[in-house]
């Protein structure tokens, strides 16, 4: 497994399950992509979901009709408590040349993190699905011990921008972007607003 950050800007994401889980997994997916869910019946959970949902049993369904109603899609989320039904799907999957997530079942080519979202960053944590709660653990400790990393990033791009107006050593401005970053005084007074901070660093830091 090797982590990438995708575009999914028009692409087509295919959820099986209309429970909580799949809810979970729509809700992930339905910001960027166009997300379609397939089950026979839908949780409350998706009420005034950006999603399109087609009612459907695919226990019956033949192989050539689950490939049908799939095909076409960027990535398959498989998120029915069915095992059997979910390994069905990745085989289709796999035959297509599908990304493929189970929820339950034998292990799919997709894996989908924990993250953590700001205006100006996106953070992305796994354990390749060996401990969720450990991932989700890791998100809320970054949460609580960096509440103000949103404002760091944006104060990190002003700096950025403004120091080769000033210094023109890269390797200098490597070093002040860096003390910033490490000095407990700006982060302390990102709690307040960024202006604050970035007074702070005209004293410490800009010649």
């Amino acid at each position: 497994m090797r982590p990438l950050m995708i575009d999914l800007t028009g692409k087509s994401v295919v959820i099986v399950g209309g429970g909580e889980v799949g809810a979970r997994k729509a809700r992930f997916f339905a910001p960027a992509a166009e997300v379609t869910v397939i089950s026979r019946s839908f949780s409350p959970l998706f009420s005034g979901m950006d999603v399109k949902r087609v009612s459907c049993d695919l226990v019956d369904r033949s192989d050539e009709e689950i490939g049908a109603l799939v095909g076409g899609a960027f990535a398959v989320i498989a998120a029915t408590p069915d095992a059997s039904l979910n390994n069905r799907i990745r085989t289709i999957c796999r035959k297509k040349g599908i990304l493929f997530n189970n929820a339950s079942g034998d292990t799919g080519d997709l894996l989908i993190p924990s993250v953590i979202a700001g205006d100006h960053f996106l953070l992305a944590l796994s354990t390749e699905g060996e401990s969720p709660a450990v991932s989700r653990f890791l998100r809320e400790h970054l949460q609580a011990t960096l509440p103000d990393l949103d404002r760091m990033v944006a104060l990190q791009a002003r700096l950025r921008k403004y120091l080769p107006e000033i210094e023109p050593d890269s390797r200098k401005r490597k070093d002040i972007v860096t003390k910033v970053l490490h000095d407990p005084s700006v982060w302390a007074a990102l709690a307040k607003g960024e202006e604050g901070a970035w007074q702070i660093i005209e004293e410490k830091y800009l010649p």
